[in-house]
């Protein structure tokens, strides 16, 4: 038996805004492999007009270096899509300019290890049962058609054989010959 992953997706989100300026995702579930895949990052209805720029920690917040991921406006560029940014936690968002609110948007991925096999593994025995009932039948059928078509054939020509001489050519024109001399 192979051990086969689903995977488990949530929608994942949270807010930056100056009385919360650090958001971190992270997990201590040791029994999947957890992931984050952004989607979007923008600034909410009462962002001022001000920059808010946004910075990603991977590691644990006290040990990364920050990298920018988003310059936020309210009148230039209120919205950035992340889409394709696929992140493994812990992972720390920090508002490192501005008051926001910014609004982050991701979808938590789990993958999950299926050991057990019972609900994927039935499918495939039923439809292997299900090749194993039809294959008998096919072959069974294409034999009888066979085996009868063999009959046929071996009927008329053991029922011919004078007939399959008269078909051979040098014969043809010997019987021709003699058909037509009388």
């Amino acid at each position: 038996m192979h051990k086969q992953e689903k995977p488990l997706s949530m929608l994942w989100g949270c807010e930056l805004s100056e009385s919360k300026m650090e958001e971190t995702f992270k997990t201590d579930d040791t029994n999947y492999q957890h992931q984050l895949a952004l989607r979007t990052m923008c600034l909410g209805a009462g962002a001022k007009g001000e920059f808010n720029i946004v910075e990603l920690i991977t590691g644990e917040p006290d040990n990364g270096k920050g990298i920018t991921v988003a310059t936020l406006h309210a009148s230039g560029m209120p919205m950035v899509n992340l889409s394709g940014l696929e992140l493994h936690p812990p992972v720390t968002f920090r508002l490192t300019s501005g008051a926001g609110p910014v609004y982050i948007c991701g979808e938590h991925i789990a993958l999950e290890d299926d050991f057990s096999g019972i609900e994927s593994g039935d499918e495939e025995m039923e439809d292997e049962e299900e090749d194993i009932e039809e294959s008998p039948v096919k072959p069974k059928k294409a034999l009888a058609k066979s085996g009868n078509t063999a009959e046929k054939k071996k009927k008329p020509e053991a029922a011919d054989e004078p007939v399959s001489d008269d078909e051979n050519p040098p014969q043809k024109g010997k019987g021709r010959g003699k058909g037509r001399g009388k």
